[in-house]
């Protein structure tokens, strides 16, 4: 389907708003903001972002809206969600298109991306169902206690250019089911993909008479961010991006006692051991350390390797490197695509300047790849370096598919390695041994949100809570139970008896 096809059955026009209140778009006044595909360099098309006042009328919107989509039942938004995932499905080929071709990820995963919503469409119907509470045993006698779970209200989302449009639908499908509404801000360097996830949603909204504002939506740069952080109107702000971002929005929510939930960096390690399968390990490696070139919170950043399988292994890492197709997202026998923008580039040039300096040792050079098809200029050569763990540049996230690796000599200096930076997303152990697999899994092993055996670092499943620890942020989204973190609870005493006793066995005579 030619990209032209693709934008016209989306909706997507020469010219889009950047606010709107669900089946409703708003004139702004604000700057135009132009999308380029980071794929071949060409204008896809241009979005006027949000002004104050048109955020202030969807954020509005959105309250307004709550007072009506709290009173329904729970299955019903459940179905309204389940309408959605149909509506998804419809749209999976133009849509994963879309994704991959603004954001410059492969088309399997823009495909991918768009299945995960669908997924999370599923999740979350069958979550309508199990909004559970608990009850508990009274003291007093003909008194009954229980919790109950109640919508907060308006959530608000900010998603990252990475994956445009499925975190989002982490957030908002459950956040849906519980009775809130949502205002989303989208990556400015992918509105695109966001406003045609408004289109397709509208059309099921409208069908089910759901309330306007239900699904706002306000497109703009880092100064709607911060809009949406100090307004007291929106009780949680979920945030998925740079350390940097997260805790300036945890800051300014704090500041007015909201809630966040947080999705942040990742410096990911697979580690990998003598007692290894070495073709899995190695196929985790290569996915994990260039997919979506580089630019993944769960992207293997570095792999810590037995020093009885080192050498064997780098000679085999760098074999495979050497097969590596670079080149458009959309051809399927690519296997690494673009950086988002030539900013991206910048800061990948930047980190092998730093490697250098600090004493790296190249293993596989990196580099801006050059000519006709890479006249976007974001497409940069997939790169490892030997490095100490404990380098500076080692300890940051760089958004980029530069991978470190290094020795270690026993499990136990593999973890601690694996443990000692700021981050802790997501971690694999590569191992056939059961005690090696324990001890990782173990209060003593990894320390991030996520820790994985004989898989690599990427592709949660929407199962599963999917979040980590320290500058990552603590946030989980996505499976289990994570529906709570969008919702209030109360606990209820009902007294059917006709005395007041009180708790703890106090007297009040009067």
């Amino acid at each position: 389907m030619k990209m032209e096809k693709v934008l016209d059955k989306l909706g997507i026009e020469p010219v889009n708003q950047g606010a709107s209140t669900g089946t409703t778009y708003l004139k702004t006044k604000g700057k135009t903001i132009k999308c380029y595909s980071p794929v071949d360099g060409k204008l896809i098309a241009s979005v006027k972002a949000v002004d104050e006042q048109a955020y202030d009328k969807v954020v509005g919107q959105a309250q307004k809206a709550f007072q009506e989509w709290r009173t329904w039942p729970a299955p019903k938004r459940g179905d309204v969600v389940r309408q959605v995932g149909d509506a998804l499905r419809k749209y999976k080929e133009p849509l994963g298109r879309l994704v991959s071709y603004e954001m410059g990820k492969s088309l399997q995963e823009g495909y991918g991306e768009v299945q995960e919503m669908i997924d999370i469409c599923d999740l979350a119907v069958g979550m309508s169902r199990q909004l559970y509470g608990l009850t508990m045993h009274s003291e007093r006698p003909s008194h009954r206690m229980y919790e109950q779970w109640h919508p907060l209200g308006v959530v608000g989302v900010i998603s990252a250019f990475n994956f445009p449009v499925a975190v989002w639908s982490w957030n908002s499908m459950i956040a849906w089911i519980c009775g809130n509404t949502c205002v989303w801000k989208p990556s400015e360097k992918t509105p695109l993909s966001s406003i045609a996830c408004i289109n397709i949603i509208s059309t099921v909204f409208k069908a089910n008479n759901v309330p306007e504002g239900v699904c706002g939506m306000v497109i703009g740069g880092r100064e709607t961010g911060e809009w949406m952080s100090e307004d007291t109107r929106i009780p949680l702000v979920s945030a998925t991006g740079s350390t940097r971002m997260g805790k300036a929005v945890a800051s300014a929510v704090a500041a007015r006692l909201g809630r966040s939930l947080l999705e942040l960096g990742g410096n990911n390690a697979i580690i990998i051991s003598e007692h290894a399968d070495m073709n899995i390990a190695l196929r985790a490696a290569i996915f994990g350390g260039v997919g979506t070139a580089g630019q993944r919170c769960t992207t293997t950043r570095r792999l810590i390797i037995s020093e009885k399988i080192y050498d064997t292994f780098i000679e085999k890492l760098k074999a495979v490197y050497g097969q590596l197709v670079i080149g458009d997202p959309l051809d399927e026998n690519s296997h690494v695509g673009p950086l988002i923008d030539r900013d991206a580039v910048t800061a990948y040039l930047e980190a092998i300047d730093k490697i250098n300096d600090a004493g790296g040792i190249e293993i596989v050079a990196g580099g801006v790849l050059k000519g006709k098809k890479y006249d976007s200029g974001c497409y940069v050569r997939p790169c490892v370096y030997e490095v100490q763990n404990a380098w500076s540049i080692v300890q940051h996230e760089t958004f980029a598919p530069i991978l470190y690796v290094m020795k270690y000599g026993t499990l136990d200096e593999a973890i601690a390695m694996q443990n000692n930076v700021p981050q802790g997303l997501s971690s694999s152990l590569m191992t056939l041994n059961m005690r090696e697999a324990e001890q990782f899994l173990s209060a003593a092993g990894s320390d991030c949100g996520i820790a994985n055996i004989n898989i690599g670092t990427s592709g949660a499943e929407i199962g599963g809570a999917f979040g980590g620890e320290k500058e990552t942020g603590g946030g989980r989204e996505s499976g289990s139970d994570s529906w709570k973190a969008y919702m209030r609870r109360q606990t209820n005493t009902i007294n059917w008896s006709d005395q007041l006793p009180l708790a703890q066995g106090i007297k009040f005579h009067i």
